[in-house]
């Protein structure tokens, strides 16, 4: 499904919508992973996920990660 696609009927549905920072998020708050860093560094090199340098120092920040 196309992402944009899925957001918005979701949206549409009332649901809350979360991308995969989020998730990240949460599984570092959860105790799941202990570094978001660690695994959004392996996505960008590994699966070519695209995020802008202010959005990543945005998303270490929330993780109380350094940059």
């Amino acid at each position: 499904m196309d992402e944009r696609r899925g957001r918005a009927l979701a949206m549409n549905y009332g649901l809350s919508v979360t991308g995969l920072l989020g998730v990240l998020l949460q599984a570092k708050r959860n105790s799941f992973i202990p570094s978001v860093k660690s695994v959004l560094n392996q996505l960008i090199e590994q699966a070519d996920f695209r995020v802008s340098s202010q959005l990543y120092e945005a998303i270490l920040q929330a993780a109380d990660e350094t940059v």
